[in-house]
């Protein structure tokens, strides 16, 4: 893939998380089985917090909305009647999580109950975020460089925190000028990147977008949004036309800034 010159009116570089800056298999493997493995254990512990408690509400009110849906888990109300009792509503919660997760769900319900249990598994050490080792030196050189550097992810921001917080690479969130999630609009959207280009200050040409992602990357180019399709290992593969169309790198240091060049 070599060296990619990146456009000269680029002043700003909008990075995806998972495949991007992070494995797939992070995600996959150590971030959403954590949720599965210790979703009863953490309930039981924090049951009588308010926090929790929001939780649990904001899922029962999704399971009322999905109780039309094959295989939904309705979630009853405690009447108080004891433990036994407690212990089958943790259940129905812990059954509904699993099912919303067995789905691929991305309910506001779910990720904010997710969002939670990962913020604990973080700050007791338990999960650390891992990023390819080429993400840092190169995101330092890009700011030396006077570029602004921004995180898109489908994952909340504070998910997104979280991860880059408690980093393999320390605390490494002063890389970052700002975080946005789907709350700005989905990823497949044009849309979405002029939401963006609005919300930084500049003319969408001014961004560049690395994503794994070739509908993302679409979405962004329809809005004139720069592009480039980052090939890590575990990504899905292209199709031959999707490699010929995108610039491709499989390194943030194949990034020649137009200072460099």
């Amino acid at each position: 893939m070599g060296v990619l010159p990146v456009p000269a009116e680029v002043r700003a570089i909008l990075l995806d998380i998972e495949g991007t800056t992070t494995p797939i298999a992070f995600v996959q493997e150590t971030l959403f089985p954590y949720i599965k493995n210790n979703v009863k254990e953490y309930l039981r512990a924090h049951w009588e917090e308010e926090e929790c408690q929001r939780d649990v509400g904001l899922l029962r009110k999704q399971a009322q909305e999905d109780s039309s849906l094959d295989g939904a888990v309705p979630i009853p109300l405690e009447s108080g009647s004891g433990e036994e009792e407690l212990e089958q509503v943790i259940q129905a919660v812990v059954d509904n999580v699993h099912w919303q997760m067995s789905l691929d769900r991305k309910t506001t319900a779910l990720k904010q109950l997710q969002g939670h249990m990962w913020r604990a598994a973080y700050a007791t050490g338990h999960v650390k975020g891992e990023i390819f080792e080429d993400v840092v030196p190169a995101i330092r050189k890009w700011r030396e460089a006077g570029m602004k550097v921004y995180i898109y992810s489908s994952g909340s921001i504070e998910a997104q925190k979280l991860l880059f917080g408690y980093s393999t690479e320390g605390d490494i969130l002063e890389l970052f000028d700002g975080h946005f999630d789907t709350k700005i609009g989905p990823k497949v959207e044009s849309e979405s990147y002029r939401r963006i280009a609005a919300s930084i200050g500049c003319a969408t040409n001014n961004i560049l977008f690395l994503t794994d992602v070739p509908r993302e990357a679409n979405a962004a180019e329809e809005a004139d949004t720069h592009v480039a399709v980052v090939i890590r290992p575990g990504n899905a593969g292209l199709t031959d036309d999707e490699k010929s169309y995108y610039s491709l790198i499989s390194s943030f240091t194949e990034l020649l800034l137009p200072s460099s060049a």
